[in-house]
């Protein structure tokens, strides 16, 4: 009988837009008090890709991204992007977001993102949450897939990824 084998396990991220920077630190707060201390934080970028989530956050949107010291199971990505929502959630005010959290996992071969809708590229995982492999790792580089959202071509944020990923090398040891 062949033995079962399980993934390693992955480190955790968070993509977070917003408008101000009071509800950066707010959103900080809540999850660190979930997932523990942040082990890197992305500079602070202006976010234009899309119009799409001006209406909710404001006029000028910017983005970071936190990456987590406690490495996490790939299989509960899941619940982890459902109690982002509740974060989203707790932060909005006027049925208005204030932040978007986009929590996703990397390894050594992959970046992964959950979402909520689902489209041919994305995989059910359970509770209404999809997943998606965003970027691959290939030729010692984090390449897209011809569903990457744009800003995650990005080389500003493909070097941020390949600095998470030199960090998990050292968080696993």
């Amino acid at each position: 009988m062949r033995t079962i084998r399980y993934p390693d396990k992955a480190m955790l991220f968070s993509g977070i837009l917003y408008s101000k920077e009071h509800y950066y630190d707010n959103a900080i707060d809540c999850l660190q008090d979930i997932f523990g201390s942040i082990a890197m934080e992305s500079p602070i970028t202006k976010w234009d890709f899309s119009d799409h989530y001006r209406d909710e956050l404001g006029e000028t949107i910017y983005r970071r991204f936190v990456f987590f010291k406690d490495l996490i199971k790939q299989e509960d990505l899941a619940g982890i992007k459902l109690a982002t929502r509740k974060i989203e959630d707790k932060l909005s005010a006027d049925g208005k977001r204030n932040v978007n959290l986009d929590p996703g996992y990397l390894t050594p071969a992959k970046i992964v993102l959950a979402s909520i809708k689902d489209y041919s590229h994305r995989m059910y995982l359970k509770d209404g949450i999809f997943a998606e492999v965003t970027l691959s790792f290939v030729k010692g580089r984090f390449t897209p897939h011809i569903n990457t959202y744009n800003d995650y071509k990005e080389e500003k944020y493909i070097r941020v990824f390949m600095m998470a990923r030199e960090l998990l090398s050292l968080l696993k040891n």
